[in-house]
């Protein structure tokens, strides 16, 4: 009889479920952060990252990249639970100015009852934003009102598991679909 295996010789349980590689391993992403929750709570990680987490990083204000990948996270984290996987979609804005605790509990609300939305001073979104090695940059408004602003940011949606913390990531192309499979495979192998 024949059979063909996976080498995990390295000693990663998730070797089947990755998808992506991070240049410093998975170890490089991630770690300890303090922001303010919906209920403007003092929150740190592991206040927020008890269960399996999809963590993105943008702005309520956004035009359309972030209500498009919050939207599809949501999307994803409906589909594991229909297969009875909880995940839990976290949301944390790069535009602490106008994403107050308030607008970030409305924002997280209409799109999954269980989002969590956190915001903080710019020192700690940078902290956070740092440790997940994300990037975003306040643009100028064109017309000078420093009310309507865009901000540059980069798209990732990252997968923590506890005891894990990062494990993986997400560019904008994938389908919820795709998401909810790969991260499926990553909770079956906790």
């Amino acid at each position: 009889m024949w059979y063909v295996g996976r080498d995990d010789s390295d000693g990663d349980q998730f070797a089947q479920c990755r998808a992506s590689q991070v240049a410093g391993g998975a170890g490089a992403i991630g770690g300890p952060f303090e922001l303010v929750d919906e209920d403007g709570k003092t929150v740190t990680e592991k206040d927020v990252l008890t269960e399996p987490s999809l963590i993105y990083f943008g702005y309520t204000y956004c035009p359309d990249v972030c209500p498009l990948d919050a939207t599809r996270n949501a999307e994803a984290v409906e589909l594991l639970e229909a297969n009875g996987e909880v995940v839990t979609p976290v949301f944390i804005t790069i535009d602490p100015a106008r994403d107050t605790p308030e607008v970030m509990k409305e924002y997280t609300d209409y799109l999954h009852p269980r989002m969590i939305g956190l915001s903080g001073s710019d020192e700690q979104v940078k902290k956070a934003s740092q440790a997940y090695r994300t990037y975003y940059k306040k643009q100028a408004a064109e017309d000078g009102d420093d009310e309507f602003y865009l901000v540059d940011h980069s798209t990732f949606t990252y997968l923590t598991l506890p005891g894990h913390g990062f494990v993986e990531y997400f560019r904008r192309d994938v389908s919820a679909e795709d998401m909810a499979q790969r991260v499926g495979c990553f909770v079956d192998n906790l």
